[in-house]
């Protein structure tokens, strides 16, 4: 039986209803597990994320070459690259002086996936509770996570959510991701426009390596690192994010949260068409029918954490101790009531007026 068939199969099981707690709790914990084993030097893993750091720096280098910043009286010297580095490894918590090369900033990430892993309150999330955070995240608007609060809206200050089955996502460049877990920390985000430091929230998304998208090139990627002795890890580190957790623009209007979105889009498409040189065709997916989620803005993994986070903080979900696995909790619900709050809140952006783009101290 194939994987394609084998999600198929576990995708029906949960219909039934016999996703259980324990069962659940039995496999995050095997799974981080096996992940924190996978992890600890392991030079394919370091590669994949370098490419991927490598990759963002230099699209969003190139957008930043065409803003405003190049206007900028006694600009410091290759102040683009410096910005370019603290709106991703500065929001994810690295402070000044940045790394040199992609695989430095590779091998910092990792180490902070290993105390993510070694750190993390383990939870796992029934289905419906998905389908509830889902449903949630899709109304909101890439400007509402703004509203952030880590300390009321967050109930631990690092956990690692193991999600029932994976999530197709089709990435900008028409790519596909299987997100298995998410994980988080708190951490304080280092920015360079202006100078300034924020409580923020790191999210690492994990794949997972054995997920219904299977690619020839990750086959033979995941059959090389087995042969050479270091296998991937189940949950393959996919990419961080950094959320600004202050609750900074809580108090702005709706017309104000409404165009912070726009300036997110802006920026996000300038950053979409840097990437055109790496787009390819969206690839079919087998027999996988959990549908896809589109992420043209990236930001969907802000909005599902989110609307996860506040549903968990509102009550409308109940978190409680698993006893099938130690420091493992369920999140399970039937329905998002119809007359609850709509949770609103994706980190947006202090934006300067640019030419082409606006340049953000804080782009999600």
């Amino acid at each position: 039986m194939g994987k394609a068939s084998r999600s198929k199969r576990e995708r029906s099981r949960d219909k039934d209803g016999q996703w259980t707690v324990a069962a659940a709790a039995r496999a995050a914990h095997r799974l981080r597990e096996q992940t924190q084993q996978c992890l600890s030097g392991n030079r394919w893993v370091q590669m994949m994320l370098a490419s991927n750091m490598n990759n963002v720096i230099t699209e969003l280098y190139a957008v930043l070459l065409n803003s405003d910043l190049a206007d900028m009286a006694d600009k410091p010297e290759d102040i683009e690259r410096d910005a370019a580095l603290s709106m991703t490894l500065g929001k994810q918590g690295h402070r000044p002086p940045w790394p040199r090369t992609a695989g430095e900033a590779a091998a910092w990430q990792i180490r902070q996936i290993q105390t993510l892993l070694r750190q993390a309150e383990v939870l796992v999330i029934s289905p419906a509770a998905h389908a509830a955070v889902m449903a949630a995240a899709a109304t909101l608007e890439p400007a509402d996570v703004i509203t952030l609060d880590r300390d009321r809206d967050i109930l631990m200050p690092t956990g690692l959510l193991v999600l029932p089955e994976p999530i197709v996502v089709v990435n900008r460049t028409g790519s596909l991701s299987d997100t298995r877990a998410f994980g988080w920390q708190f951490i304080t985000q280092h920015q360079i426009l202006p100078t300034a430091q924020y409580p923020g929230v790191r999210v690492t998304t994990f794949m997972d390596r054995d997920g219904p998208v299977q690619p020839a090139e990750w086959r033979q990627a995941v059959s090389q690192a087995r042969a050479s002795g270091n296998p991937l890890p189940p949950l393959m580190p996919d990419g961080m994010y950094g959320m600004r957790g202050d609750a900074c623009l809580a108090e702005e209007t709706t017309e104000t949260l409404a165009d912070l979105s726009e300036h997110h889009r802006q920026i996000q498409r300038a950053l979409t068409q840097a990437s055109q040189w790496r787009a390819e065709p969206v690839p079919e997916t087998g027999e996988w029918g959990g549908g896809r989620v589109d992420d043209p803005y990236d930001d969907f993994v802000s909005r599902y954490m989110f609307a996860c986070w506040r549903l968990l903080a509102q009550g409308v979900t109940a978190v409680g101790p698993s006893r099938a696995a130690s420091k493992v909790r369920t999140a399970a619900t039937d329905s998002v009531p119809r007359d609850g709050p709509c949770p609103r809140g994706v980190d947006t952006c202090s934006c300067r007026y640019a030419a082409s783009v606006r340049v953000a101290d804080c782009c999600s």
